[in-house]
């Protein structure tokens, strides 16, 4: 088929530029000059024969869609927005990732044959050195927005088409994605699609930043403008920050503030980069306790960047309800085990072991340090089962004296002892009957009553203190411990065979400091504190770094007290680092100036090793190859809980770059 005179007189000016020549009119920009010699001589695109539309097959489309799909949720809305906005003016538009591949499309069914000719639709691939000049293919390669109009594609059979591109940055800098939006048909004048390009600009950052705020939920985010009455509503930059102010990640506008603070204040090393205290040029205490609202109620501290005024905001991680391990049905949805976690994995794997032993009657040993949480964990366990309506009777083994200790557990009849009640008592055994004997601190229970409770547990029946007759019962036995039960029974304090009728299961509570939900468990507790004492009190972001930073000997029990202090000594209604007891301040230390992992490159051979939780994540990293999503589903958790986990424990992929 002939060609038509437009498209014979481009491919002549394309093979006038391969032999040397003049490129043509003025009119072709550097941009396109540049791309096009790229199409000539590296990618050896013969101008004389176009290449066909490539479209890929549905399986690799859903490929290139799952590895992106985190990012197609987070970008549908700003999809939808631009599209309803350009639609009526004849647009589709296409959203592609890093390779060129179109993984979301908008367009009008009545041009969708048309469509689907020019190469604008799903799976499409525009990349550079298959497509040739477009829009997409050469904003990937340059990293910048472009409008590649008409005669300004490589390929004869594009230069009808109008593109305009923008690219859309992960929170490092580095480009996943294109927003295009294409026209079959448009003005001859490139200046046409001047809004074009503005807006798809606006909204590939809107995404950037929406991006930005869902990956970075769980940490503290500065968000800043230069105006006060924008920073709440549309605050440019987001600079995401750990608690003593060292940095993790910044959008566009965040990541410029950097460059333009290590261009003024050079780093000791390549390895440093400022903490916000440097960039805001103040106190870490004012940008994590910036002060209550105004009287315009906006909240957000006047700061100094790079001897300009900014308006500085706080955003807190947003609390998220724990999510629920199961593996049956029956499992979905068991309230008094799920409030007691968020995503620290020691305690998935307890509570998953916890939900399967809910609905039995075999006896389980409850392990953990003084003030984990052992006889809460009981608690839930009992409510979660069919014995929720009958009795949960604690006993705490070390606190009742060992002269009464018998007559409390088995009680007694009347006449049985001097001192007894006249008309005996029901012992604290027989007060569970139906329900759940909770035994607290076993390993403090002497020798002799070892042998009677061991007796109770193989008969499932007592004898109270003068009695001739046992009583039956029916009770399900818990038992906790902060001590190792294994090392009494080697010392003789305790009879192995009572060991083992308790520890049908046993339930290991990991110490708060260990636990990586602790912000989890710090709201947690908090508002169990208000519900109790009938007050509101918010926890200001500088006393929640001092709670997180602090290593908890007392643990959950010594956190309570902690945050019971502060409400009762606060002067308002919030509870600031003052509030705390005295002993919870040395957590927020001072900001450093190191590089954070997430931000700088690997670490070195010098660099301490990773706990055993941090090696155990990075074998899963270097099986799947540093394939976060694999990783996620191996785990069982989301992939922002991934990248969390390897910057707590300074892990880094491979082919990770810095901010810049």
């Amino acid at each position: 088929m002939a060609l038509q005179p437009e498209k014979r007189q481009h491919i002549r000016t394309l093979m006038r530029l391969g032999e040397g020549q003049d490129a043509g009119p003025a009119e072709h920009r550097d941009v396109i000059r540049r791309s096009w010699q790229r199409c000539l001589g590296e990618y050896r695109l013969d101008p004389c024969h176009p290449r066909p539309v490539r479209v890929l097959t549905q399986q690799a489309l859903r490929d290139h869609q799952e590895s992106v799909d985190e990012l197609l949720h987070v970008a549908r809305a700003g999809v939808d927005r631009l599209y309803g906005q350009v639609a009526r003016l004849g647009y589709a538009l296409l959203l592609t990732d890093r390779r060129g591949i179109t993984v979301a499309f908008r367009g009008q069914s009545e041009q969708d044959r048309a469509l689907r000719r020019a190469g604008l639709y799903l799976g499409a691939d525009w990349d550079e050195r298959h497509a040739g000049t477009c829009a997409v293919g050469t904003c990937l390669h340059d990293g910048q927005a472009i409008t590649c109009h008409q005669g300004e594609h490589f390929d004869a059979t594009h230069i009808d088409l109008t593109c305009t591109a923008a690219p859309i940055t992960d929170p490092q800098g580095r480009v996943m994605a294109v927003l295009d939006i294409s026209a079959l048909q448009s003005p001859r004048a490139q200046e046409s699609q001047t809004f074009a390009l503005s807006l798809v600009n606006l909204h590939a950052r809107m995404i950037e930043d929406a991006y930005f705020l869902h990956r970075y939920r769980d940490s503290l985010i500065l968000r800043f403008d230069s105006a006060r009455e924008f920073v709440h509503l549309n605050g440019r930059g987001l600079i995401a920050i750990q608690e003593d102010g060292s940095l993790i990640a910044a959008n566009h506008e965040g990541r410029a503030l950097i460059d333009a603070h290590l261009r003024r204040w050079p780093p000791w090393s390549a390895a440093c980069l400022p903490g916000a205290t440097q960039l805001f040029d103040a106190e870490l205490g004012d940008l994590l306790g910036i002060p209550a609202a105004g009287e315009d109620q906006i909240r957000a501290f006047r700061a100094r960047a790079n001897d300009a005024t900014c308006f500085v905001t706080l955003l807190e991680p947003r609390g998220r309800p724990p999510k629920a391990t199961t593996t049956a049905p029956r499992d979905a949805s068991v309230p008094a085990l799920d409030r007691l976690a968020a995503d620290d994995p020691a305690m998935h794997r307890l509570l998953k072991l916890a939900r399967r032993l809910r609905n039995e009657t075999v006896s389980v040993l409850i392990r953990g340090e003084t003030g984990t949480g052992k006889e809460v964990l009981a608690r839930a366990l009992h409510d979660s089962g069919p014995r929720a309506q009958a009795p949960f009777v604690a006993v705490n083994c070390a606190a009742i004296p060992e002269a009464l200790i018998e007559s409390e557990l088995f009680g007694y009849l009347p006449g049985a002892f001097t001192g007894g009640r006249p008309k005996g008592m029901r012992g604290l055994i027989q007060q569970a009957d139906g329900g759940t004997l909770f035994l607290d601190e076993i390993g403090d229970m002497p020798l002799t009553l070892q042998t009677r409770l061991l007796r109770v547990l193989a008969e499932r029946e007592v004898m109270p203190l003068g009695a001739e007759t046992p009583v039956r019962v029916d009770i399900r036995v818990v038992t906790a411990t902060h001590r190792d039960v294994t090392e009494l029974i080697r010392a003789g304090d305790f009879r192995e065979d009572l060991y083992y009728r308790l520890n049908g299961a046993e339930l290991r509570l990991p110490a708060l400091r260990e636990r990586a939900d602790r912000h989890y468990v710090i709201r947690r507790v908090h508002d169990e504190l208000q519900a109790e004492r009938g007050q509101s009190h918010h926890l200001r972001a500088d006393a929640m770094s001092a709670l997180l930073a602090h290593d908890w000997p007392g643990n959950i029990r010594q956190l309570r007290n902690a945050l019971a202090f502060a409400m009762a000594t606060a002067e308002g209604d919030e509870i600031t680092l003052h509030d705390l007891p005295e002993a919870c301040h040395g957590a927020a230390g001072p900001t450093t100036l190191t590089a954070p992992a997430s931000l700088g490159s690997a670490p070195s051979s010098a660099s301490a090793a990773p706990s055993a939780d941090g090696q155990a994540l990075l074998e899963l990293l270097r099986r799947s190859a540093w394939n976060i999503s694999q990783v996620a589903r191996q785990l069982g958790v989301s992939r922002p809980t991934v990248y969390r986990r390897m910057r707590r424990h300074g892990l880094v992929a491979p082919n990770h770059r810095p901010v810049s």
